[in-house]
């Protein structure tokens, strides 16, 4: 899907855009680009929802089951080969890391970084926290899904992505008020409220009922098919909503509605981009394909080439000659990893027949 590309590969730019702070950042004049740019990760979490959720509702539709050992097979060999060779660089080769205190290595394998971080102290690898939060989906859904599917209901499914949300906002908001009040000497902010699986399910459940409105409801999906359009300008509108609320990043707006706020936008657009007649899905735009297909292992590998980049170029280039070099060591260390491990190890787990529950 063109425009599916197109969304990831926006993604990971916005997000490299914006982690650039590491080495200096764009300047003052590009601050408004990168600003914004950890958004990139939310727009990952409504995509995965609505993928992930796709493949399980298709399965429980089809077969009223979802094989949980083909599921898992597939989520570790898409997700894990590429990881384990960028935590042991960041594990064994301390000079490769961007900021030199790091959690042990096991937080990372065992995924619970971000509920245990000392950021202040150990910053190395912290953009792992959205791996983390994406595990912990991959290890809860499928069972959560065909529970709710013994006795399907309309009004029961509203009913839980409705406490989902007012329970996020409900506890977002407490937390806020709570560091606010007693401002502990460490970053609460990150560690209580952004990083934690249980404040940033808002967009992993706009996908999730993407991928259900899809499989249950055809018709609707269909009918709004027919409008991706509007429903592309009805999500770019509430994408500048939502901005406006994230103008302070870490004010009790922007953490109470401001996530489901951007959730819904980014699901708008994702429902338009999934739409190839749409403005944004219609199109393939050269090398969009390649950068979408390879976010991973650039996600994974960029603040690597970042730091490692970063001697030579403030030694010799500045201004947009610094700003292409950056981004070719990203590209050109994203590539290696991408088809040296990412790759090979998607090959051999479509090669190789799947374990069956």
């Amino acid at each position: 899907m063109p425009g599916l590309d197109l969304l990831r590969a926006l993604a990971v730019v916005w997000v490299m855009l914006f982690h650039s702070f590491l080495v200096g950042g764009l300047g003052p004049d590009w601050e408004w680009l990168s600003r914004y740019g950890w958004m990139g990760v939310d727009v990952f979490f409504v995509l995965s929802g609505y993928l992930i959720g796709g493949q399980v509702f298709q399965q429980l539709a089809a077969q009223g089951r979802v094989d949980m050992a083909a599921f898992y097979w597939r989520r570790a060999l898409r997700i894990l080969p590429a990881f384990w060779v960028v935590l042991a660089v960041y594990t064994l080769v301390p000079a490769a890391r961007e900021a030199p205190g790091m959690e042990p290595w096991w937080v990372f394998a065992l995924f619970v970084f971000n509920l245990c971080v000392d950021y202040l102290a150990h910053p190395a690898f912290s953009h792992a926290w959205s791996l983390c939060v994406e595990e912990h989906f991959y290890l809860l859904f499928p069972a959560l899904a065909w529970a709710l599917s013994r006795r399907p209901s309309l009004r029961r499914t509203a009913a839980v992505a409705l406490a989902i949300v007012l329970g996020g906002i409900a506890l977002r908001s407490a937390i806020w008020l709570q560091g606010s009040a007693l401002d502990p000497p460490r970053a609460w902010f990150v560690e209580d409220l952004y990083y934690p699986t249980w404040c940033r399910l808002d967009g992993l459940l706009a996908g999730v009922l993407l991928a259900a409105l899809q499989t249950w409801r055809p018709a609707w999906w269909a009918g709004l098919r027919a409008r991706a359009n509007g429903v592309l300008l009805a999500g770019l509108a509430l994408l500048a909503l939502a901005m406006v609320l994230f103008s302070q990043r870490t004010g009790l707006l922007a953490n109470s509605v401001g996530w489901p706020v951007l959730s819904l936008a980014l699901a708008l657009n994702v429902f338009a981009a999934a739409q190839p007649g749409s403005l944004i899905g219609r199109w393939r735009l050269p090398g969009v394909a390649w950068v979408a297909a390879a976010s991973y292992s650039l996600y994974l590998s960029h603040k690597i080439a970042y730091h490692l980049a970063q001697p030579w170029i403030e030694a010799h280039l500045h201004g947009w000659a610094a700003f292409a070099a950056y981004a070719l060591a990203v590209g050109a260390l994203g590539a290696a990893l991408h088809h040296t491990v990412e790759r090979p190890a998607l090959r051999w787990r479509d090669a190789h027949q799947r374990p069956t529950a």
